[in-house]
C-alpha cells in the first residue's frame, strides 16, 4: 500500500461541480492498494497517518499528529500511486490492484481506520474527482507499507 499525505488548512473533493469530503486543517490522504495488501499493510498506512508529528506545537516545531489536533482526514483512492514509469513514456499500471479488488480494500481500509479515528472524510472510488486543498507548509510524506521509502 502506499500513500502520499499533505498537511493542509483545508481540503475537498468535488464530484460533478458537487462538493464532498470537505475536511478544515488536517491531511489529505492518497492512497493506492497493490494486491498482494492486507490489514497489516492497512494498519502500518493507518499507525503513520494518525500518528505522524507533522504538526506545530507551541514552539512551531513539528511535535503534534493529527490525534493530537484533534483535526480531519481526507483519503482519496488514487491507483496511479502504483504507477510504474521506469521505462518508455506510458505508465504501466499492472503492480495496483484491480479495480475490484482495490474498491474493497478501499472500503475495508476507510472501515478500520474510522475505528481508529473520528473525523475520516473520503473520496469516492472509480469516481472523476478534482481535489482541492490549500497546502500548509507544504508539508508532503510518501509512506509505503512495504518501506521502499
Amino acid at each position: 500500500m502506499r500513500a502520499v499525505l499533505q498537511r493542509v488548512e483545508s481540503g475537498y473533493v468535488s464530484i460533478n461541480n458537487i462538493k464532498t469530503g470537505c475536511i478544515e486543517k488536517g491531511i489529505v490522504v492518497l492512497v493506492g492498494f497493490n494486491a498482494d495488501d492486507d490489514e497489516t499493510a492497512f494498519n502500518y498506512i493507518i499507525d503513520k497517518i494518525t500518528n505522524l508529528r507533522i504538526f506545530g506545537d507551541e514552539n512551531g516545531k513539528m511535535n503534534l499528529s493529527v490525534k493530537d489536533i484533534n483535526a480531519g482526514l481526507l483519503i482519496i483512492p488514487n491507483f496511479t500511486l502504483y504507477s510504474d514509469a521506469r521505462k518508455g513514456r506510458r505508465p504501466n499500471f499492472s503492480l495496483g490492484a484491480s479495480p475490484e479488488k482495490a474498491e474493497k480494500m478501499f472500503d475495508k481500509f476507510i472501515d478500520m481506520l474510522r475505528k481508529n479515528f473520528e473525523n475520516v472524510q473520503t473520496g469516492v472510488f472509480k469516481a472523476d474527482m478534482k481535489v482541492f486543498l490549500i497546502n500548509d507548509g507544504p508539508v508532503t510524506i510518501l509512506l509505503d507499507s512495504d518501506r521502499n521509502f
